[in-house]
């Protein structure tokens, strides 16, 4: 019997060895990363606000890193395909998606999704942005209240723009007229400079929009900026209120910037890729940058920016519910 132990024992030595081998290996691994350049995916075209920060943070990643940063622009499907090329890497941390608030959108707007939020690992949440609710100055409207009193008072005479059906900002419409009681028409737009132009030419109402659009004509004589969404006020608009101080709790989420990879990849290399853009985001230089796009840098930790996803991913999705939006 003792024999026929040893002789067990024996059988896996080698199959043990082997195994902390394999361990080691990965452990080397992950202290050597990076041993060759690291992609960052833009599920967007060259020239954006995501584009330009994927950019700005790879210069200094690659600095600090000692690897190159290469910048990849995957648009398509309004961010499905470079989301998917992201989620379907493998999980060596060479692979990296800037994305955006719509990463926890998209589940709830489409039904087909090529991937699950799940696929994707939360690394740092880099900026976040607010809508700003505005009028035009010709209205004579300078609070939220008082629009909402003409509004109810004129059922669906009055409109709300928005930059693109599906946005964030299609989205606070809806939850702000059902908060309200208000019928307004939604009037969507290609994007925030369209709408911001409409706004200034006064073919709109009221109109949410992006502050990194609208960061230029914040002290434009040509609108009143009643309130802004998210959780606290602007810093460049520091003497208006929240939608909820205004009255109108729901709309507390803000867009948003951030950093994924693959789900495989190992803790520590998440970890890693972490602390460096969270360090980075702190510098004065990319806080001056990010200031200077009428966003709020941020350079959470990987836990802090999954924290803020699952919050978000269940907000967004109670809206889409609420409002009957869909994208299929």
């Amino acid at each position: 019997m003792a024999f026929t132990r040893r002789k067990t024992l024996g059988q896996w030595l080698p199959l043990i060895a082997l195994a902390a081998a394999c361990g080691m290996g990965g452990a080397q691994a992950q202290d050597q990363y990076p041993s060759k350049p690291i992609r960052v995916i833009v599920p967007y075209p060259a020239g954006g606000g995501t584009d330009i920060i994927a950019r700005l943070i790879g210069v200094q990643l690659s600095q600090r890193l000692g690897q190159a940063v290469v910048v990849e622009n995957k648009p398509g499907a309004s961010g499905i395909l470079g989301n998917d090329t992201v989620a379907k890497a493998p999980g060596d941390g060479y692979t990296v998606l800037m994305g955006i608030t719509t990463v926890v959108q998209i589940p709830a707007l489409y039904k087909k999704v090529p991937y699950k939020l799940g696929d994707l690992a939360p690394v740092s949440q880099v900026a976040k942005s607010a809508d700003l609710l505005m009028v035009p100055r010709s209205s004579g409207v300078t609070t939220l209240e008082q629009f909402v009193q003409q509004a109810k008072a004129a059922p669906g005479k009055f409109n709300f723009g928005s930059y693109g059906n599906a946005t964030s900002s299609h989205m606070n419409g809806e939850r702000f007229k059902q908060k309200a009681g208000i019928d307004i028409t939604h009037i969507p737009y290609q994007g925030s400079g369209p709408e911001m132009a409409a706004m200034l030419g006064g073919q709109l109402t009221l109109a949410f929009v992006d502050a990194t659009a609208a960061y230029p004509h914040i002290k434009s004589d040509k609108i009143n900026i009643l309130a802004v969404t998210g959780a606290q006020r602007h810093p460049a608009l520091p003497q208006v209120p929240t939608m909820t101080e205004a009255g109108y709790p729901g709309l507390e989420a803000n867009g948003w910037f951030g950093m994924f990879v693959p789900a495989a990849t190992p803790k520590a290399i998440v970890d890693k890729l972490g602390a460096e853009v969270s360090s980075i985001v702190k510098t004065p230089e990319l806080n001056k940058r990010l200031t200077e796009m009428g966003l709020i840098a941020v350079g959470s930790l990987p836990d802090d920016f999954k924290a803020q996803i699952d919050k978000d991913a269940a907000h967004w999705k109670s809206v889409v519910e609420a409002a009957k939006i869909s994208m299929d």
